[in-house]
């Protein structure tokens, strides 16, 4: 197995292999010719479009789009070509708007767009081990004005709480209503964001008070999970391969990225923290961190973790590693996991 194959499965259990959609159905007098493409296309390849004309009608020009974009136009049915290097990883959706006479007719494909990057295996160190309440169902944790907040799920027992992470002691703490199940949290331009497990709805606090200012429904319908922010928008997950960009002053999803290891996408996506210019994600049941690039989506490094469990004698299977907090003061990243009795202090290097 390469190597980057098995780093993939450090992350996905077992490694997934996809293919582009090679339905024949999807119009009756034209058709984009896929007998050439490859099981998956990679950012630095190119799409050769040529539609098939099974009719013999003469065709007076052919419009061409991804992902309802146009990206071109031939005379004729003149052979089309596409460079993918500025495409976002995940399905392309093709599209060939074909004129001829007075009419027009669409013919359209969905290919697949995945990683050409060979993740690297990341290196740590554990500086400290501290204390981490082991009640606590961990689903956020982020570093403000040199403080530990942390977030935590379950109905009638979410809450976030702000405290001595060395000590354990808590400076301040806020229950949510019994019927929602707290998820990740994020903080940004004087306010702390915290998202909703199947709720739908977000919160917005002061960051120095924790008062609560603003209730907010998600603009689609998806589940909240973890959060981070580059100092400009907010980053979050909806338990799929997705990291979503949105808005902080609007909370409106503005963009996307599908996160894919080589040829394999990454489901689950977890918590998130901001390191560096890149985005250093959780994933669901893995213990193991993703370091991913936020324009394209690809995994760049890997963080095996698995060692960490072997530190305690009191973690169960669905205690799952979740939780990332970067110290700028420090430089240094905080991890523990769902019902852990522990936190750690790690250095990390290639």
């Amino acid at each position: 197995m390469k190597k980057h194959n098995f780093l993939t499965a450090i992350l996905l259990g077992i490694t997934l292999i996809g293919c582009g959609d090679k339905n024949k159905g999807e119009n009756s007098l034209f058709t984009i010719d896929d007998s050439a493409f490859p099981a998956h296309f990679t950012p630095q390849g190119a799409i050769s479009i040529t539609v098939l004309n099974p009719k013999s009608k003469e065709i007076d020009s052919i419009a061409y789009f991804v992902n309802d974009k146009k990206v071109g136009s031939t005379k004729g049915s003149e052979k089309f070509k596409f460079e993918l290097k500025d495409q976002k990883l995940g399905y392309q959706y093709l599209k060939a708007t074909v004129y001829f006479g007075s009419d027009s007719s669409d013919a359209t494909k969905r290919v697949e767009l995945v990683s050409n990057i060979n993740p690297k295996l990341l290196k740590y160190k554990i500086v400290n081990t501290f204390p981490h309440d082991k009640k606590d169902f961990t689903e956020g944790l982020e570093f403000y004005n040199d403080t530990l907040y942390e977030s935590t799920g379950q109905e009638g027992a979410s809450f976030i709480k702000k405290y001595d992470y060395k000590t354990g002691k808590v400076f301040k703490k806020i229950d949510l209503d019994s019927k929602y199940f707290g998820e990740g949290i994020t903080f940004i331009n004087g306010k702390l964001f915290q998202l909703t497990y199947k709720n739908k709805k977000g919160f917005i606090y002061d960051a120095k008070t924790l008062k609560l200012e603003k209730t907010f429904d998600y603009e689609k319908d998806i589940q909240g999970w973890g959060m981070t922010n580059d100092g400009k928008y907010i980053y979050q997950t909806d338990g799929t391969e997705k990291i979503w960009k949105v808005d902080p002053a609007t909370q409106k999803m503005v963009d996307y990225i599908n996160v894919y290891s080589g040829d394999s996408k990454i489901k689950e996506v977890n918590e998130l923290e901001w390191i560096d210019g890149k985005i250093y994600a959780n994933v669901w049941f893995k213990d193991a961190i993703a370091v991913v690039n936020p324009n394209s989506g690809a995994v760049e490094k890997i963080l095996d973790l698995s060692a960490l469990r072997k530190t305690m004698t009191d973690v169960k299977k669905d205690d799952v590693l979740n939780g990332i907090a970067y110290n700028p003061k420090t430089k240094t990243i905080f991890v523990t996991g769902k019902n852990w009795s522990k936190m750690f202090e790690i250095t990390v290097s290639e």
